[in-house]
């Protein structure tokens, strides 16, 4: 059943005409073209769509990874709106946290040096004891002292997960967290994302061309041509 979501919380995500176009004058290509939405905290919320209609984009404007060219958009209590590349980075870190098709893992670094390190760089404490917690959490405590060579891609992805949660974002966003995986892997790191998900209380927003994995979420958004098109809360 879906959580219930108090009026009195603010959203996770408030997003209002939010636009992003690539390219420079004269030759612009608008690829948001408005996007209004709001999505409570705590709420899970899936992104279906095809190839082309604007989902990755909009993620990466949600999460900070790249700045709007218009519009206004609220993440996680703080204005994204007009913030240069240095303050979404500032304003990314304890907030939010993303898992993506590519694990982008440092080679050079363990499974718990990979977890450590963005909590050490962001300055919280005990950020090697609560990335080993992390790990162990996702069922790789024994696998803290391996590189991502020593893993497999589905270790690998938990890895990524770890790394994600360990700072307790209250927005967790995952783009096709499972396109580099078995069909096996893949039903098992995405059974691992909600749990630990449901234990942390983070909102998802989860970015899939899966149906099925959509039908996970308690809402579905469908975007086509850089719009929100379809809104849907499960029942």
């Amino acid at each position: 059943m879906p959580s219930t979501f108090p009026s009195e919380t603010p959203p996770a995500i408030a997003a209002n005409g939010l636009t992003l176009s690539l390219g420079g004058p004269g030759a612009e290509v608008p690829i948001l073209r408005g996007v209004d939405l709001s999505v409570p905290a705590g709420q899970t919320v899936a992104l279906l769509g095809a190839s082309g209609s604007g989902k990755s984009s909009l993620m990466a404007v949600l999460s900070g990874l790249e700045r709007g060219t218009g519009g206004s958009l609220d993440v996680a209590g703080q204005d994204f709106t007009g913030l240069s590349e240095d303050a979404l980075a500032r304003a990314r870190r304890g907030r939010i946290g993303i898992v993506l098709q590519a694990f982008h893992l440092l080679p050079t670094m363990t499974a718990l040096e990979n977890v450590a390190t963005p909590m050490e760089l962001a300055g919280m404490d005990g950020a090697m004891e609560r990335a080993e917690a992390e790990l162990a959490a996702v069922g790789l405590g024994h696998r803290i002292g391996h590189y991502p060579t020593q893993l497999s891609g589905g270790e690998q992805q938990r890895v990524a997960i770890a790394r994600a949660l360990a700072p307790r974002p209250p927005l967790l966003f995952a783009d096709e967290p499972t396109g580099n995986l078995d069909s096996e892997t893949g039903d098992a790191i995405i059974d691992l994302l909600f749990a630990r998900r449901a234990e942390t209380g983070a909102t998802l927003f989860l970015i899939t061309h899966d149906p099925t994995l959509a039908e996970k979420c308690e809402r579905v958004l469908e975007m086509h041509d850089g719009r929100i098109v379809s809104d849907t809360v499960r029942a």
